[in-house]
């Protein structure tokens, strides 16, 4: 049994309500038309969803373009290291051959403190790459890579400042 449907019509100007029950070709005219506004609507959603990505994205790299990108500066203890000094191969952690770049500014680091494969300026030493670890750099204490054992022993023990370039 079939309950009969009913429309309301609000008339604004008398502030009152008409009720009146409606036919079965108003019912589904009144079902497409509510089909067809639902499909209208999420067509809209769809759209503006796609729209707003679009706009996230394009807001993003505007950003990336034009903020600066932020350096960070530690104080750190640096020592330096030659390959025979290390005991190892010449091959840092990151890969790079030193016995086929004996002139590479190359540090090590405590990777949680700079990340590898940084690229970093050190107070005295230069702009170098954080490309090794050691198992006595921990926390804010570096390594520089230097050719020759004299170079070790001039640079010695110091305190310096290390920034860690955002390239």
């Amino acid at each position: 049994m079939n309950k009969p449907i009913y429309t309301i019509v609000a008339s604004f100007l008398s502030a009152s309500l008409l009720i009146h029950p409606i036919s079965d070709d108003q019912k589904r005219e009144t079902n497409d038309t509510n089909i067809n506004n639902i499909d209208t609507i999420k067509n809209f959603q769809t759209n503006e969803t796609r729209k707003t990505r679009v706009d996230e994205k394009q807001i993003d790299v505007e950003q990336l373009n034009n903020i600066k990108k932020e350096e960070t500066t530690l104080t750190v203890t640096a020592t330096a290291y030659t390959i025979e000094s290390a005991g190892g191969s010449g091959i840092t952690k990151t890969g790079i051959n030193l016995n086929e770049n004996p002139n590479a500014k190359v540090i090590a680091v405590d990777p949680n403190v700079i990340p590898l494969h940084s690229k970093v300026y050190v107070e005295g030493y230069g702009y170098a790459i954080a490309g090794d670890t050691g198992g006595a750099i921990k926390g804010n204490k570096i390594d520089l890579y230097v050719p020759s054992e004299k170079e070790a022993f001039d640079w010695g023990v110091r305190t310096v400042k290390v920034t860690i370039l955002n390239s």
